[in-house]
């Protein structure tokens, strides 16, 4: 019986880094046009060019570097997390369960990535150690704990728990913090990351277009899919679902980050990342090496904030670093990023759950002909949040049957829970915080 999270889709399985895609399209092929290139738009398009689909990008904006506006998935702190994230608001169980199966789907994707020096450079993803703090032992804490041993059965690498990685990471003990674990992780250089899939997709057959769609797509589907000769529309806009799937749901969380030096020269080089979160506010400490010399600072989680107006002298960023500082003193004598010292954007929420699903809607072959209509061919994937890199290749799976199922003009299913055979249980060697009985694995 198969692990209720096994992956769904398989690097080198089922897509590649080449630059040709695996299953060569042919004239007869699909055609799916792609609404949106942030991490979700793009990773989606990489998997469907891959199955053999033609594919067509569709964007308001592209991935920029330097001092302008940048995407939301170039601002994303990007370190892999086992929902619910540090840094999420992803609580529902319709979320929590499909986005445990995502993340796992993207773990390995990543790992395979990164064990490639040629194409962790290239694409900006690197294996760090990963650890997690807490205020109190882990076993009084039922989420945690919960969380903790499913991290342990789903195959993450480097799983290590002790109080020990509190001293060895520097960590002040006047901070309140009594336990932790690590493992391994995908840790993403977004910047890097978005222009290498940009290439890749474009190298393997995508038609890249720039445009602003406004309005609801169901209301000009028949007119996209006839100007792009798409049998599919995929809706991948983050918070533009408000707009273009009619989605009063959708609201944004700002999130800020401070760009440190990270060279030695200051203080020594960090490699791993650290988290903790304050399960009474919405302010954080995630500290994560985003390269070879910068180290992100953070973090914060401000619902319904639409405007981009934050500056290192705002009040809430001023806490987020003297707060990082007091958790690891060595932060204390870091130095900003004299080119970019703080990025800040919204992450794409949804009041309900993620969003991957068909248009529940039916499009009219006719206007106001009720009797005519059939199922729209129109798929979402959206409301992410900050766990768009978590999450990315798992999304693009469910999406890929999404599309066959809707080449077939079935009906379309509202998300729901899944029901999964669940195994058997068996003895459970629960980690524990005596350091006799530490779970160690081999890295």
């Amino acid at each position: 019986m198969s692990h209720p999270l096994a992956p769904s889709l398989a690097f080198w399985r089922d897509l590649t880094p080449f630059p040709s895609p695996l299953q060569t399209p042919t004239t007869s092929s699909p055609r799916v046009l792609v609404v949106g290139a942030g991490v979700t738009g793009l990773i989606t398009a990489w998997v469907l060019l891959d199955k053999g689909y033609h594919v067509t990008i569709l964007a308001k904006d592209w991935a920029s570097y330097g001092s302008g506006k940048r995407l939301a998935s170039q601002i994303a702190g990007a370190l892999w997390e086992f929902p619910p994230a540090v840094c999420g608001q992803h609580t529902d169980a319709i979320s929590l369960q499909h986005s445990k199966r995502w993340c796992i789907v993207a773990y390995h994707i990543w790992d395979a990535i990164a064990a490639s020096p040629e194409l962790s450079q290239l694409s900006g993803v690197k294996m760090k150690p990963a650890d997690f703090f807490f205020p109190v032992p882990i076993e009084e804490d039922m989420g945690e704990m919960s969380k903790m041993l499913e991290i342990v059965s789903s195959g993450m690498r480097g799983f290590h728990r002790g109080a020990e990685i509190i001293k060895d990471r520097g960590v002040d003990e006047s901070y309140g913090v009594v336990d932790a674990y690590e493992h391994l992780a995908p840790i993403i250089d977004t910047d890097q990351s978005m222009k290498w899939l940009t290439d890749l997709v474009e190298r393997k057959g995508a038609r890249l277009f720039t445009r602003a769609i406004k309005g609801d797509l169901l209301h000009q589907e028949t007119d996209l899919r006839a100007a792009y000769q798409a049998d599919i529309i995929i809706n991948a806009t983050g918070l533009a679902g408000l707009e273009l799937a009619g989605d009063q749901s959708c609201y944004p969380i700002r999130g800020g980050l401070i760009r440190v030096i990270n060279d030695g020269s200051d203080f020594p080089k960090l490699n791993h990342a650290l988290t903790m979160a304050d399960h009474t506010s919405n302010e954080i400490v995630f500290i994560v090496p985003r390269n070879d010399n910068i180290m992100l600072l953070g973090g914060i989680v401000e619902p319904h904030k639409n405007e981009l107006s934050l500056t290192l002298d705002s009040p809430i960023i001023k806490r987020m670093r003297a707060r990082c500082e007091a958790f690891l003193p060595c932060l204390k004598s870091a130095r900003l990023d004299p080119e970019y010292p703080l990025a800040q954007g919204l992450r794409p929420f949804r009041q309900h759950n993620v969003r991957v699903e068909r248009e529940l809607r039916p499009r009219a072959l006719n206007e106001g002909d009720e009797d005519t209509a059939l199922p729209s061919r129109i798929i979402h994937s959206y409301g992410q949040g900050g766990a768009g890199w978590s999450v990315s290749f798992g999304c693009a799976a469910d999406v890929v049957m999404l599309v066959e199922e809707a080449l077939l003009d079935l009906p379309p299913r509202a998300m729901a829970m899944e029901v999964t055979a669940v195994p058997k249980p068996g003895p459970l060697n629960v980690p524990v915080a005596e350091p006799s009985l530490f779970i160690r694995s081999r890295l």
